[in-house]
Order: C-alpha cells, then sequence, then structure tokens
C-alpha cells in the first residue's frame, strides 16, 4: 500500500462530510468521465492516511473498470470491478456522505452482465447505460 498500511476501523470517519476531491470524482464517474475520476480519486488515496481511504480506493476500482470495459478489456474490467466492489463493502451502508450500499448494488448488477456478455460480446453493451450512478447526500 503507498505510504504503509493504515491501521483503524473503516467506518471511523464516514460521519464526515466528503472531501472536495471526492465530491469532483464522483461527478466525473456520473458523467462517464472514468479516467478522469481515477486521475483525481488516486490523488486523493494516495494523500490519505485514514482508513477511509479504502473508500476512495474501490469508487476508483470501480471507475477504472468500467474504462477497461468500454475499451474491451475484458481480464482488466472484471478484475477492477471485483476489487472495487469487496474494497467498498466495509464501508456500507453510507460513508462520507456516498450511498455505498446502492453503489455496490448497482456495481454487482453491472460486473453480472459482463459476465453474462463475456469477451466476445462485451462491446455489445452500453457501458454509459450500464454503468453504476454514485448518490452523494449533501
Amino acid at each position: 500500500m503507498p505510504g504503509g498500511a493504515v491501521d483503524g476501523p473503516p467506518r471511523a470517519r464516514c460521519d464526515e462530510a466528503p472531501p472536495p476531491a471526492l465530491v469532483a470524482g464522483i461527478a466525473q464517474f456520473n458523467a462517464g468521465e472514468f479516467f478522469e475520476q481515477h486521475e483525481t480519486l488516486e490523488l486523493l488515496w494516495r494523500a490519505t492516511r485514514t482508513p477511509d481511504r479504502g473508500l476512495y480506493h474501490g469508487i476508483l476500482q470501480i471507475g477504472v473498470g468500467l474504462h477497461h470495459w468500454r475499451g474491451g478489456n475484458f481480464h482488466g474490467a472484471s478484475v477492477l470491478l471485483d476489487e472495487g466492489i469487496e474494497r467498498l463493502r466495509p464501508f456500507a451502508p453510507r460513508c462520507h456522505g456516498v450511498d455505498v450500499a446502492a453503489l455496490v448494488r448497482e456495481a454487482t448488477t453491472a460486473r453480472e452482465r459482463l459476465a453474462a456478455l463475456g469477451p466476445a460480446r462485451m462491446s455489445e453493451a452500453d457501458v454509459g447505460a450500464l454503468a453504476p450512478r454514485i448518490r452523494l447526500a449533501r
């Protein structure tokens, strides 16, 4: 892990307001700008030394998985969607105002659709239409 391991319960800071970079990354994610959201959230993830960094990492992994799906990389899309979903589970139901439970549910549905299509048919899907939306309560 960049910067070393982080100890503490994952949800310890979940009641705090979302940092501005998280809000910006979510806006990019919801606009289908998956590469850009990765750039934004990776900076936040690497700079964070508290357990909630896993939330940022999970969101960015789902976005990068969707980016790979768009690019036709079945393996990359599958692995990153799976890893992102699992990384987010400890933060459900809500963290920093993000409806994590809904994000996990919708990302799982998208991942199941990708698996059903398989590598030969993955390009038949409209990734933008299948992508989860991140809901942020303010």
